[in-house]
């Protein structure tokens, strides 16, 4: 009886498959860190945000939401992967460096972890099941 345990070789199928799991699961773990931001920002009302920018924090607050819902549902879908996830991964940047900068390692874990993820979708692309791969065989470029 042969082992698969050992073997390296790579397989294509269930590397894509990951990736559709991994896109799906990050963009909706991010998105509902996300949803209660955009929920302060549609509020209105006086805003309590991080302004480490120093252009407000309304503005502060609106760049977060575009990374952790707009950027999440382009994840999700595999659109503009590459892209999309440029703006995650300066907000995870942001928060272990600005945000948890004092703080214990134990709260800088997350923000690294969504990171490493982050840069491994930049690094591989959205994969075979996602809008890009369409849009990639149509020609789109």
């Amino acid at each position: 009886m042969k082992s698969n345990l050992f073997d390296t070789t790579f397989n294509n199928n269930l590397a894509n498959i990951w990736l559709l799991l991994l896109r799906i699961s990050i963009g909706a773990l991010m998105m509902n860190h996300g949803l209660p931001k955009l929920a302060m920002l549609l509020e209105g009302g006086d805003i309590q945000f991080l302004d480490w920018l120093g252009l407000g924090p309304t503005v502060s607050l609106t760049l977060a939401v575009i990374a952790e819902v707009v950027c999440s549902a382009f994840i999700i879908l595999g659109l503009a992967t590459r892209l999309a996830v440029i703006p995650l991964i300066i907000t995870m940047l942001t928060a272990i460096f600005v945000i948890h900068a004092n703080d214990p390692f134990a709260k800088q874990e997350f923000p690294l972890l969504y990171m490493i993820i982050y840069i491994t979708l930049l690094v591989f692309g959205s994969g075979k099941f996602s809008i890009d791969q369409k849009m990639n065989r149509k020609g789109y470029r």
